[in-house]
């Protein structure tokens, strides 16, 4: 007794909020199911912190004092989904720029991110943590004017 070979794999299933002219990579149809997510969890984080604000999440911040590099991203979605966007750029507008670049990474940005040269992308994530971090401090008044 034998057992039967399973069918062949043609291709790779596609799955709806993929799918694009010509690009198995994603498109704007992924880019709107993004949006929405990100915006419906931004409405949900602003009407939670309304109800209750459980005060600095960070706990360098909650501990020492000191920002840390990411210090601010909570406030970010907390203002923009309050429609305070200058506010949320002020927290932290690097988290504001990594949010737009992940929304619109299916239409070739990730397939760029990901192309790139491990060294290249380390470097740049160092830097904008880097960048990051200063601006807190600064923001925190631990950096002069």
């Amino acid at each position: 007794m034998s057992t039967p070979a399973p069918p062949p794999v043609t291709s790779a299933p596609v799955r709806w909020w993929s799918r694009a002219a010509g690009s198995r990579y994603g498109g704007p149809l992924q880019v709107l199911v993004r949006a929405a997510g990100a915006g419906a969890a931004a409405l949900a984080v602003s009407r939670l912190h309304q109800a209750h604000d459980p005060g600095a999440l960070c706990l360098l911040r909650r501990f020492t004092g000191v920002p840390c590099p990411a210090c601010g991203s909570t406030t970010v979605f907390i203002e923009a989904g309050q429609g305070h966007w200058t506010a949320a750029l002020t927290a932290n507008p690097f988290t504001a720029a990594i949010g737009v670049c992940l929304l619109l990474a299916p239409l070739g940005l990730g397939r760029r991110w990901w192309s790139a040269p491990v060294p290249l992308r380390n470097a740049v994530i160092g830097t904008v943590a880097a960048l990051s971090w200063c601006w807190q401090l600064h923001r925190y008044g631990f950096l002069p004017s």
